[in-house]
Order: C-alpha cells, then sequence, then structure tokens
C-alpha cells in the first residue's frame, strides 16, 4: 500500500514514458544479473563474451558501445575476463599498440551455459507478448532511440 507521497509521485510520473522505461530495464538487468551469478558474471561481462562470440577481435571501443558501457568499464570488465582466463588479449598484427580480443575455449564454455540463461530471461519476456506486441515493443523501443538521439535538448 502506497504512502500519499509515494502515490503523488506515481501520479506526477504516469504519463512520463522514461520512468517506465527505466523500470523494465532494472527488472530486465536485475533479472539477467540472478541468472548470471552462478556463472560469476556480470551483466557487462556476459554482453563483452556474447559480442566476442559473435566478433571475435572487435576493438575495445566497440565493445563498449555495443555493451552501453564506458571505454573504461569495459577496459575493467575485460582485465576481469582475462584474469579468468575467459578471454585471451594479444597485440594485433597490424597495430603493436592495439590489443585483439577473443573468447578462450573456458570462456566459449561458459557462454554456451551462461547465454542459455540469459536467452530463458529473454525468451520469458517475449512470450508475455503477442508476435505483434513484441514487433510492436521493439518498434517503439528503437524509434525513442533515434528520437532521442537525433533530437538536440531545448528542439
Amino acid at each position: 500500500m502506497m504512502g500519499a507521497e509515494e502515490t503523488r509521485i506515481a501520479e506526477a510520473v504516469a504519463w512520463r514514458p522514461g520512468n517506465a522505461i527505466k523500470r523494465a530495464e532494472q527488472a530486465l538487468i536485475a533479472e539477467k544479473s540472478r541468472v548470471l551469478r552462478p556463472f560469476g558474471l556480470t551483466v557487462p561481462q556476459y554482453a563483452a563474451m556474447y559480442a566476442l562470440s559473435l566478433a571475435p577481435g572487435i576493438s575495445g571501443a566497440k565493445l563498449a558501445r555495443f555493451c552501453s558501457v564506458t571505454p573504461q568499464s569495459m577496459t575493467t570488465v575485460l582485465k576481469t575476463l582475462e584474469s579468468r582466463g575467459l578471454v585471451e588479449r594479444r597485440p594485433s598484427s597490424d597495430h603493436a599498440q592495439v590489443l585483439v580480443t577473443r573468447l578462450t575455449r573456458a570462456g566459449q564454455a561458459l557462454l554456451r551455459k551462461a547465454d542459455a540463461a540469459a536467452v530463458a530471461v529473454e525468451r520469458r519476456l517475449v512470450e508475455e507478448f503477442t508476435p505483434d506486441e513484441a514487433d510492436r515493443l521493439r518498434d517503439l523501443l528503437e524509434r525513442a532511440v533515434v528520437v532521442l538521439h537525433d533530437t538536440p535538448v531545448g528542439e
């Protein structure tokens, strides 16, 4: 049961899509964190490993963008994964200052298990919608991203 303050706040933000988007994101991240914990992975670590499975050798900057973290955070993520033997980083044959990052066999094996758990979360979410609703939800969220990236503040 909500008190008067909580009710007033809830009513004031009810029209704001950002509130619902943030709550949905937090719920999704919390659930993914829960299912990845037994594998000793955080959501950013899992996301980095997943991206590396699809694009071995991808740059750290691109990996950071894909995972929605800062380049500094990605450096920490990769160092942690490397210390656990899940990724290997070697100097590029083209540029000695560039490190090429790839999953190790241990990383590939762990990712297969962790990915099954993460995919189950996503499937559980999608199954709450009809196929048309799920497509519409993705379209609406993508449009929100485009609008917010392309519209300067104050216009």
